[in-house]
């Protein structure tokens, strides 16, 4: 029964915080049923990558390495539509920093997102169990910074989901069902 309570990612997402320069943020957090230990090494593989519902994934785990995304499983590396981040800052078990290096091509905002950052808490919660809390940085005003607050809100607690699942033995969603970042209609 315990697991079966662990198996399920409790969400949480606090609103938009103001940051001390100005800028806007936003967190939210799950419970993934694994010690920080096993969720951090999820951080660190392409294996752990697909366990978010990535299909594709490159790691270069190391201070100004880079990890390299795709929702599409036949990418590869270096590919033009690739999300590329890279690893800022990291903790063991404890903290991992990202900023993105490149978004794809279609991708609304690239600008922007380049000016942001992701920042993932990893907690102990009990004696099995993560709160891993993942935390958007760097969101300014304006048109673009709002759809990219709703968008990364959303898109990480789907991925938080996922990874909790993951860790609970449940069956992998296939990658379309991944929140879509289409544009929004200009007024």
């Amino acid at each position: 029964m315990r697991s079966a309570l662990l198996a399920v990612a409790l969400l949480v997402a606090t609103p938009a915080v103001a940051e001390p320069a100005g800028a806007r943020g936003f967190e939210v957090s799950g419970v993934v049923p694994a010690p920080p230990a096993e969720v951090f090494a999820a951080f660190t593989t392409p294996q752990g990558w697909k366990r978010m519902g990535v299909p594709f994934a490159a790691v270069d785990f190391r201070l100004g390495g880079t990890i390299e995304t795709n929702y599409e499983a036949t990418a590869h590396v270096g590919q033009a539509d690739n999300i590329k981040n890279q690893i800022v800052a990291f903790i063991p078990g404890r903290m991992l920093a990202l900023r993105n290096v490149q978004a794809p091509p279609t991708f609304p905002y690239p600008k922007e997102f380049a000016e942001t950052a992701t920042v993932f808490e990893f907690r102990p919660e009990g004696a099995h169990s993560t709160r891993l809390f993942v935390t958007g940085v760097g969101y300014g005003e304006g048109p673009a910074y709002d759809w990219l607050l709703d968008k990364f809100k959303q898109g990480d607690a789907w991925t938080l989901k996922e990874l909790a699942d993951s860790f609970a033995g449940k069956a992998q969603a296939p990658a379309k069902t991944a929140p879509k970042f289409t544009k929004p209609p200009q007024p």
